[in-house]
Order: structure tokens, then C-alpha cells, then sequence
């Protein structure tokens, strides 16, 4: 194969797949709005007006660009040389706010009204709050039960913001489940709604559009490793994965640099194999979910799985089809963490480095166990979101009042 047909081979195609992986597998009902959105998704985001609309915003509002900080006590305990992205210092806490901004000003071009979204964290739904309040739009939030008691900062902040918070209370009454009271709801309004879908997930062209607009994160890493070192190019880039998209912005530039080591970390729960894990990689099969064709836990008869993780953002029984592709074609390496290894990463990282991360990220940071890295390597780790949401299950986990070890 020439270098020429090399490239962008971890990137959609014009059907929509990245290899095996894609499509968009809607309803009849649903059709129309995802035709709209694929017609018109990159014509919009390409126009000159809506770039810089969208650059002034990330940078006035959002605060971008974030800090890419060395991490001298990390490094030195591991002995390698560590750079935390610091999404976590976005306006809202994470790196979320870079797509629903994105989405909002798309929204407003094709003449919707009302937003719709679901949320497992709550961090994208509170940057979708965020971003309704903004513009003046309608804002419904669909969340599992369960994540509105384990995420109730983030439910207090999505409704001080103006949103409509509607519980999930079927199923595992997660992350899965709002997902499919937001699709029923966007069947029922096809017309005035648009639904922000805040991960590289669901049909296309959704995870290519979050995806482009998570892009930033890559494309600052490249700016800034090379005024600190002389080179945009680390040697590994890590990053959590539930449906992917932090994950998704932190890898996109160095998609095709195989120089460039990719590292996901995935939600483990109390162990791969133990029945509560969100390891999709390890535990899953292709499948479809959620209108894209991806891999998922699924039993012999294809009913989906439940999944489980003491982080309410990666408990998802599914990847987006952009991570499935990476893992199935090597170009990704793929880690499982439990959640007393987050939990661990989560203490380290505040205790040395005065940071206290978002669950999510902790996986990431746990990456730093079980991966052998030598002194000449940079490992850039995408903080993608800070902790204060989670401070209840630390506070319950025990691991607060641990002494250093």
C-alpha cells in the first residue's frame, strides 16, 4: 500500500463507517434530521462566519487555549516525562463545552429551536445547559436515575442553568438509558429539536462531527509540545474511553503518526471478567447501538449487557465506531482500569500534583501503573475533566481519609 492511501485510514468515509465500524441505523422517523445534518454538517462548520464565531467563543468564553502542564513530581515517580492537557480548566469543567458550543452555533443555522441531550457525568449535560443559556434555547436533559444521586452537584448546576432534567428509570437506569429516552424524544419532535449528542456515538455524522469539534484538544497539544520541547509529537497520548470523545480530540491530529503511541483506558468496574465492568473491548462483540454499528457487551441472543463503573461517564456498554476501528486495526492500545485503580490514580494525582480529577480522567492517570515508559519518553495524558462532581463517591470509597503511601 502507498504512503498516499495510507493516510486518514482512521478517519470516517464518505458512507460514514471507519472500516468496519459506522453507518447510521435510525428509525424511519429519525431519517429526515439525520439526512439534514449529514447534507449540510460540514459545509456549516466549514463557513468562515461560523469558524470564527466558534474561535472567538473557545477563546472568550471557554478560556482556550488550555495549559499543557508538566508534571515534575508525576515524571519523577515514574520516571518519564508526564504533560496533563488541562481540560479540566474549560468554562464547566471539562472538555465538553468544545462540542456543544460547536453544536449550538450548527442548531442555530438549521433553524431548530429546542436542544435535547443525555448525560452520564453531568458534565456535558451542564456544557449543554451551559450553551442553551447562552443562545436562549429550550433545554431537556435526559439522565439515568442512578447518575442524577451519584452526579447531584451536576443536576443542581444543569437546573440553576434553566435545563429540564427528565430521569431515566428503566433498565440500569445509566448512561444507556437516557440515551434511548433522548432518541424517543427526538422521534417525537423531529422537526424544532436538535440533539446535541455529546460522544463520538450514535448514527452518522455524529461521531465525526464531535470528533471535529474535539479536534482542538489534539491540534493545542501539537502547538504546545513543540514550544516546550521542540517537537509536536509525543511518544504516547492517553486517554479514558467510554464513548470516547475526550479521547477522540486527544488522538485526532496523530491519527495517522504511528510514531505516536495511543492509549485508551477503559472502565474495568470490580474486573474484567467479574460481571460489573464496562471493558467493551474486552467483553464486547459488533453490534448495533444507538444507530451506529459498533462493538458492545452483548449476550449470545444480542441483548445488550449491562455495564458497570464506579465513574458515571464511562459506564457505557459501547464504544463509538472511530475507537472500535482503532482497537480492531491495533492502532490503539487498549487498558483496562478497576475502579479501586482509578480511585488510587485519582488520590496520587491530587496529593502530588494539587490536581483532583474527574473519575473519568483517573483512568487515564492509572494508565501510569501499567505501562513500562522510558526517561527520553512524553506521555501527554488528556485531563479531560476535574473532580469536584465526584467528591461524594471519594468521600464514600474511603480513599479521602487514606494516608499517603
Amino acid at each position: 500500500m502507498t504512503k498516499t492511501m495510507e493516510t486518514n485510514v482512521y478517519q470516517v468515509n464518505e458512507k460514514g463507517f471507519y472500516g468496519d465500524f459506522g453507518g447510521a441505523f435510525v428509525p424511519e422517523m429519525l431519517y429526515p434530521n439525520i439526512e439534514e445534518l449529514r447534507k449540510t454538517y460540514l459545509s456549516i462548520i466549514n463557513e468562515s462566519a461560523f469558524q470564527e464565531e466558534l474561535n472567538i467563543l473557545l477563546k472568550d468564553y471557554v478560556g482556550r487555549p488550555t495549559p499543557l502542564n508538566f508534571a515534575k513530581r508525576l515524571s519523577e515517580k515514574y520516571q518519564t516525562q508526564v504533560y496533563l492537557k488541562r481540560e479540566d480548566l474549560c468554562h464547566t469543567g471539562a472538555h465538553k463545552i468544545n462540542n456543544t458550543l460547536g453544536q449550538i452555533l450548527l442548531a442555530k443555522r438549521l433553524g431548530k429551536k429546542r436542544i435535547i441531550a443525555k448525560t452520564g457525568a453531568g458534565q456535558h449535560g451542564v456544557a449543554t445547559a451551559t450553551v442553551c443559556a447562552l443562545m436562549g434555547f429550550e433545554c431537556v436533559i435526559y439522565m439515568g436515575e442512578i447518575d442524577i444521586e451519584r452526579q447531584n452537584p451536576n443536576v443542581q448546576r444543569m437546573k440553576m442553568l434553566g435545563a429540564t432534567i427528565r430521569p431515566a428509570t428503566c433498565g440500569s437506569r445509566t448512561l444507556k438509558d437516557a440515551t434511548n429516552e433522548a432518541m424517543r424524544d427526538w422521534i417525537a419532535n423531529p422537526v424544532d429539536t436538535h440533539y446535541i449528542i455529546g460522544s463520538v456515538v450514535g448514527p452518522h455524522p455524529y461521531p465525526d462531527l464531535v470528533a471535529r469539534f474535539q479536534a482542538i484538544i489534539s491540534e493545542e497539544i501539537g502547538i504546545q509540545l513543540k514550544e516546550k520541547t521542540g517537537n509536536p509529537d509525543p511518544t504516547h497520548i492517553i486517554a479514558c474511553v467510554g464513548g470516547g470523545s475526550n479521547a477522540a480530540g486527544a488522538f485526532y491530529h496523530y491519527l495517522d503518526k504511528k510514531n505516536v503511541k495511543l492509549i485508551a483506558a477503559e472502565a474495568a468496574g470490580q474486573g474484567v471478567n467479574s460481571g460489573y465492568s464496562a471493558a467493551t473491548t474486552f467483553l464486547g462483540k459488533k453490534g448495533v447501538l444507538h444507530g451506529s454499528r459498533t462493538l458492545l457487551m452483548q449476550t449470545q441472543d444480542g441483548q445488550v449487557v449491562e455495564p458497570h463503573s464506579i465513574s458515571a461517564g464511562l459506564d457505557y456498554p459501547g464504544i463509538g465506531p472511530m475507537h472500535a476501528n482503532l482497537f480492531e486495526s491495533g492502532r490503539a492500545q487498549f487498558v483496562d482500569i478497576t475502579d479501586d485503580e482509578s480511585l488510587k490514580a485519582a488520590i496520587l494525582l491530587s496529593r502530588i500534583e494539587g490536581i483532583i480529577p474527574a473519575l473519568e480522567t483517573a483512568h487515564a492517570i492509572a494508565c501510569l501503573e501499567k505501562i513500562k515508559f522510558s526517561p527520553n519518553d512524553i506521555v501527554v495524558i488528556n485531563l479531560s475533566g476535574r473532580g469536584d462532581k465526584d467528591l461524594n463517591t471519594y468521600i464514600k470509597s474511603g480513599i479521602i481519609d487514606q494516608k499517603n503511601e
